[in-house]
């Protein structure tokens, strides 16, 4: 009876490791780079050289996507002749996913062998100085998202109670990446801050975001940046600037022109990620 209750209602664990089971059948190679497209990013996945692909609606216990935006694909190919998944499509706290549910894909992926997460997103703009389009390298975050994925009973073969965040944006990985866009793209650079949406700021909270140093914001990446540390993985994560406003020239922030100015920007961001898979030394994925 017992085995039966347990069958019947896995626990978080299990279903990882369910998932875990189905995926190691599939995998023709285990990739050591994870990449997370966002909004209106996810043609960037186009460019790859595909060896497979498999719907999220296939992976036992996968959480489906429910955003226009963001097809739901896993799909494993090269990149720059580096071996990589892609998550074509990501999930949100404002979908009504727990963090636990959306950084699920990603827990799965630790532990069959990532070791670095690229993740990207389409963020607002709060420093004056951003223009639409601009991408930004992700120094640090702030975290207004009122759930931490790592909440609850901790296993330590998946990481420690009390990960350290203190460079939750790989040094190295940043220094890369402003050498290889050194005078073709120009990058800036700041502090993300993550809100739970799906609502857009008001001129108000926007102004109190500036004060408190965030010089763009979004709706997601954090709890997936949490896991990777919590999981040892390096982290490397990039903003396309879909729009910017000033809080004393407020303008209506619409959907459409955040994916617009997203596509707009996508061949930028595909060159930066390919540049940086070529220069990435492979005793770093070690």
């Amino acid at each position: 009876m017992k085995n039966l209750i347990s069958n019947s209602n896995p626990s978080y664990r299990q279903k990882i490791e369910k998932a875990k089971d189905f995926l190691a059948q599939k995998f023709p190679f285990f990739p050591k780079v994870v990449i997370v497209l966002g909004t209106g990013l996810s043609g960037v996945a186009e460019e790859m050289e595909k060896d497979l692909v498999i719907p999220y609606a296939e992976i036992p216990y996968f959480p489906r996507s429910t955003v226009e935006s963001h097809k739901g694909n896993l799909i494993l190919g090269r990149l720059s002749d580096l071996e990589i998944a892609v998550f074509q499509g990501r999930f949100h706290f404002y979908e009504g996913y727990s963090t636990k549910e959306i950084t699920f894909p990603l827990r799965v992926l630790t532990l069959l062998g990532a070791k670095l997460l690229i993740i990207s997103n389409a963020a607002g703009g709060l420093d004056l100085s951003f223009k639409p389009g601009d991408l930004m390298l992700i120094a640090d975050h702030i975290n207004f998202i009122p759930e931490n994925p790592l909440r609850g009973e901790n296993y330590e073969d998946w990481g420690p109670r009390f990960p350290d965040l203190s460079e939750a944006y790989s040094k190295r990985l940043r220094h890369l990446v402003k050498a290889v866009a050194e005078g073709k793209i120009d990058l800036q650079e700041g502090v993300y801050v993550a809100v739970p949406g799906p609502s857009l700021e008001t001129p108000a909270e926007t102004r109190f975001l500036r004060l408190i140093g965030a010089d763009a914001v979004g709706m997601s990446t954090v709890p997936e940046v949490i896991v990777a540390k919590h999981a040892g993985l390096e982290v490397l994560g990039l903003s396309v600037i879909a729009n910017v406003n000033d809080p004393d020239n407020f303008q209506p922030i619409l959907l459409e022109d955040v994916i617009a100015n997203a596509q707009k920007a996508e061949k930028k961001m595909l060159f930066l990620i390919k540049e940086f898979l070529n220069f990435l030394p492979k005793d770093w994925l070690e």
